[in-house]
């Protein structure tokens, strides 16, 4: 659309005696909303367009075109699991690392930018699909299901981010009434199971393989779940986690890098993961986003970088900006095969994907400023050609945001919160230990403490660390005094605030 607003304000500049007199002209491509949301394939080319959104957590937002893995920043670089490189990290992931949360930064006004663009898109599919079109009821059941997935799927990350955001289930079309209200927890609460209890009940099961990745009926419970962890609804989340566990189709892959080799996408462990292209053209059902379906594996803190040459690094500088924490290291008990698979050290084999071919060589400590590098989807299984583009600068390999292994993790914590079988709770948490070669635990193990052992550790370098320290109000025990209670929640953006004109309430302390 701005391509085509820019051609036509050309023409009016270049006609403009003869344009002044006949605004009522079509737009030159002919799609309006009127006419573009009438069949099956207009209303899935809008339900991927709010998907993209999601991809655009690495790229760019409106607020600026220099963001780069602006969320994992706020959500991995902030914990105690994740540092800011100092041979190479910006100045944003350093004051970050540091606790320096400033309601001017872009990552803040990045995410906020592009999970309201993604409510909006799913609102734009809500608000036509009783429209004048060509849907039969059944299309309509599920693109109803499947946009209240994602509205609720990007106001529950809000939720997480800025406590109280404003709650928004239509598409405000008045541009002088546009700033919206904080909203109550209870009321994002509410809207978001609302919205997810009619996508458990409207989405199929799964779909076929021309449209891997959109969100399942499964999915949905997995979040229903999820969502009243949050809510600490603590006998609701126990019910949907035992259908999940019980009835549904996910299972945990035998081998735990499995779940982020570029070879096993979309597996059976797998929730919901953030879908990328590749390798030479925007061939993802998801693209229908402004930066292209490129990665650059956003959390690991790589981007850009310059070609291997002798001398220079890594291989194309791509170790990455963020390194892993001594403390995290020292999490893993010994025999834990998921510590081989998260970061790199000393002794290493290190390999990358430079020069048209699959690097491998000796892992140099001299790389980093504490002698380690993440690898959580590295590895030899990543460095092959499919997985980046000609120019060797991006890498197409998914994230894999909800994983079985966290609901599992999920399951066992509300059944120990909730009074729960704790039985139950114990079998889930040695689930993951058991394929992570660890012994199950004694009987009359402290099952908290082991549950938030286990969840650090399985899902390092996942941006889950600083929504768990928060949730669980333990920031002060991880931090000590550099911890502020403020921090439990993010500022809103400066910029949002200023716009806003007064309707949207800056969060305390900042």
């Amino acid at each position: 659309m701005k391509k085509i607003n820019i051609l036509f304000l050309t023409i009016c500049i270049l006609g403009v005696f003869s344009c002044k007199n006949e605004l009522d002209l079509q737009p030159l491509d002919r799609i309006t909303t009127d006419t573009f949301y009438k069949t099956r394939s207009d209303f899935d080319g809008a339900i991927f367009a709010s998907y993209s959104s999601i991809q655009d957590f690495w790229g760019t937002s409106t607020e600026t075109l220099s963001e780069r893995g602006e969320f994992w920043k706020i959500s991995m670089v902030i914990t105690d699991d994740v540092a800011a490189d100092n041979i190479q990290a910006d100045g944003i992931s350093q004051d970050i690392d540091n606790l320096q949360i400033r309601s001017s930064d872009v990552p803040y006004a990045a995410i906020y930018t592009q999970i309201y663009e993604g409510i909006l898109r799913a609102n734009l599919v809500l608000d036509n699909l009783e429209g004048d079109n060509d849907l039969t009821a059944e299309d309509k059941t599920v693109l109803d299901a499947e946009a209240k997935f994602l509205r609720a799927w990007f106001h529950f990350q809000a939720l997480k981010l800025f406590g109280t955001p404003p709650l928004v289930t239509e598409v405000l079309k008045d541009i002088n009434n546009l700033a919206q209200p904080n909203a109550t927890q209870d009321a994002l609460f509410t809207a978001i199971l609302s919205d997810l209890t009619t996508a458990a009940a409207g989405l199929p099961e799964e779909w076929d393989s021309g449209n891997t990745g959109r969100a399942t009926s499964w999915a949905a419970k997995s979040y229903i779940g999820k969502v009243n962890v949050w809510k600490k609804d603590w006998p609701s989340a126990i019910s949907a986690f035992e259908e999940v566990v019980t009835t549904g189709p996910y299972m945990l892959m035998p081998e735990f890098a499995s779940n982020f080799n570029y070879d096993e996408e979309n597996n059976m462990e797998s929730i919901f993961e953030i879908q990328f292209g590749g390798p030479f053209s925007d061939d993802n059902i998801w693209v229908f986003d402004d930066t292209h379906s490129e990665n650059f594996k956003a959390s690991q803190g790589i981007a850009r970088g310059n070609y291997w040459e002798p001398g220079n690094g890594a291989p194309g500088g791509k170790n990455g900006q963020w390194i892993p924490t001594q403390d995290l290291v020292d999490a893993f008990e010994p025999g834990d095969v998921r510590a081989e698979f998260t970061y790199y050290k000393d002794g290493d084999t290190y390999y990358v994907w430079a020069n048209g071919a699959t690097q491998s060589l000796p892992y140099d400590p001299a790389w980093s400023s504490n002698g380690m590098s993440l690898k959580k989807y590295g590895g030899e299984h990543n460095a092959v050609g499919g997985n980046h583009s000609p120019n060797e600068q991006a890498d197409f390999n998914n994230e894999r945001w909800f994983r079985f292994a966290e609901l599992k993790l999920l399951y066992a914590e509300a059944l120990i919160e909730g009074g729960g079988d704790l039985g139950i709770a114990k079998d889930q948490i040695d689930d993951v230990r058991v394929r992570a070669n660890l012994l199950p635990l004694p009987l009359g193990a402290d099952l908290k403490e082991a549950m938030i052992q286990e969840k650090r550790v399985e899902l390092a370098l996942e941006p889950h660390r600083w929504f768990d320290i928060t949730r669980w109000g333990i920031g002060a025990d991880v931090f000590g005094s550099a911890w502020d209670d403020k921090y439990n929640v993010f500022p809103f953006p400066l910029s949002e605030i200023d716009r806003s004109d007064g309707v949207l309430t800056q969060n305390s302390g900042y």
